[in-house]
């Protein structure tokens, strides 16, 4: 098990297949979807797909979104981190996108906003990245609310599978100025 970001509360950890139950409970959840295009998974092999698939970003592209542990009780909660985009959304490719997902009974505790800082710092002073990017429907209010108070700046707006998203970025020497 690598573990990447240690926080207060949190691990940051590459995803296991002991986290099949943990993707589970969060991908079946038809709330967890209601701004990810209303398609939750219904089979824990479906869950094991998403790992594997995580787990081949990994090895293709060097980086792919990580298990989050609750630290205090050692569960699965979610996962945040890191996913290279490498087709063309919001007229861009080939951009590192921030995002995070959590189950449901963890939402509310600032779990996303401290895996996202901390990915967010993790990604221009460990991985040297120029440039992080994030996307969220336009209608998912705390979503893009993270986004914002990390210091991601909406630069526009495009549709994806029939909603509509905004687009953030954040340039490594705009954020130095904001540490």
């Amino acid at each position: 098990m690598k573990i990447h970001i240690e926080t207060d509360r949190l691990l940051m950890r590459d995803l296991m297949d002991e986290d099949v139950n943990g993707m589970f409970a969060m991908d079946s959840d038809a709330e967890v979807h209601t701004f990810l295009g209303n398609r939750p998974i219904s089979t824990l092999e479906e869950a094991q797909k998403m790992i594997d698939s995580i787990k081949q970003q990994y090895i293709d592209n060097g980086i792919g979104r990580w298990a989050v542990v609750e630290k205090e009780s050692g569960h699965f909660i979610g996962w945040s981190g890191f996913k290279l985009i490498t087709q063309v959304i919001a007229g861009r490719s080939n951009f590192y996108d921030l995002g995070y997902r959590f189950i449901k009974q963890y939402w509310g505790k600032g779990y996303a906003t401290e895996t996202a800082i901390a990915s967010l710092n993790y990604g221009f002073s460990k991985l040297d990245y120029e440039e992080i990017c994030g996307m969220a429907d336009v209608n998912h209010i705390a979503s893009n609310a993270i986004l914002q108070k990390i210091g991601l700046v909406k630069r526009n707006e495009f549709t994806f599978d029939g909603s509509l998203h905004n687009f953030y970025s954040l340039k490594k020497a705009t954020w130095k100025t904001l540490i």
